[in-house]
């Protein structure tokens, strides 16, 4: 069964507690041992998922009535990010080993996804983001050594982070899916600020690397009336294209960072002046 989130509308967000924020735009549970566990969010028809092969493979099925096609990927194209140990995914037969970090672009009309784990006592943990595809490209592995890597930030300012853009048009031909890692320094906590947001297109963060006793505090909200999350290891936000978002740890942490909407220019971005945020 997929969870389904419908659009909300940044006058209605204005009016939400922390209990409706966090039911509209937080992920809590991707990964469990065993399982597959997918969210289908009305926001650019994104699809957000975890995979934990354990002791048994796990095959990628599509859901008729959500997903409105007899595969998965009849019409649509798939991100997929190991964030655990070692594992493999299977795409109509051929074997793409994963190895942690590294990504798996799979294209539009792939009819079989299969998940496996090397060792069922430190499973692979497959992150996946999947958007409508107008056009079917070629099946790509990309590690981390093969991304396009970009170092931002500055220590005194608490940013200092290195950018993989793997699933990237430098990188890798997609329909609209764009896709990369960041990592944050040691002592670094800012993932961006100045804030910013896209209009032509919507986001979705995995926050992972953090230790079980800390946390992200996610940033959201139009740039004059904002909210916030408070995000746990592992967790997944779904960021609407009027939406700001910046995020601050209490400790260094990682995030896996996608978007869908009208282009792939990984620019195309509004910032917000400090002075604009409320």
């Amino acid at each position: 069964m997929i969870d389904v989130r419908h659009v909300s509308h940044p006058d209605a967000v204005k009016a939400y507690d922390t209990q409706e924020l966090r039911r509209h735009f937080l992920i809590e549970r991707l990964f469990a041992p065993g399982e597959i566990a997918l969210t289908y969010s009305h926001i650019e028809r994104f699809v957000v998922g975890g995979v934990t092969p354990t002791t048994r493979p796990l095959d990628l099925e599509s859901d008729n009535a959500t997903i409105g096609s007899p595969n998965f990927l009849d019409r649509r194209e798939l991100g997929v990010f190991n964030v655990g140990g070692p594992g493999r995914v299977e795409t109509d037969g051929e074997i793409h080993q994963l190895q942690p970090r590294d990504a798996l672009y799979v294209t539009k009309g792939t009819a079989s996804v299969r998940f496996h784990s090397d060792d069922a006592a430190n499973p692979a943990r497959f992150y996946l983001l999947s958007v409508p595809a107008h056009a079917r490209y070629e099946t790509k592995l990309i590690s981390a050594a093969s991304a396009k890597k970009m170092e931002l930030g500055a220590q005194e300012t608490a940013n200092k982070r290195t950018i993989y853009q793997m699933i990237h048009p430098d990188v890798c031909t997609t329909s609209q899916l764009v896709m990369g890692l960041t990592q944050l320094d040691a002592g670094n906590m800012w993932n961006t600020m100045p804030a910013h947001v896209h209009d032509r297109r919507a986001e979705v963060y995995l926050y992972f690397d953090l230790p079980d006793t800390a946390r992200v505090i996610h940033l959201m909200g139009e740039p004059a009336e904002t909210r916030h999350l408070v995000v746990a290891n592992e967790q997944a936000i779904l960021s609407p294209p009027w939406s700001v978002h910046s995020g601050v740890g209490t400790s260094a942490y990682s995030f896996i960072w996608g978007m869908g909407g009208d282009n792939i220019d990984y620019t195309d971005m509004d910032v917000i002046a400090m002075d604009a945020l409320r």
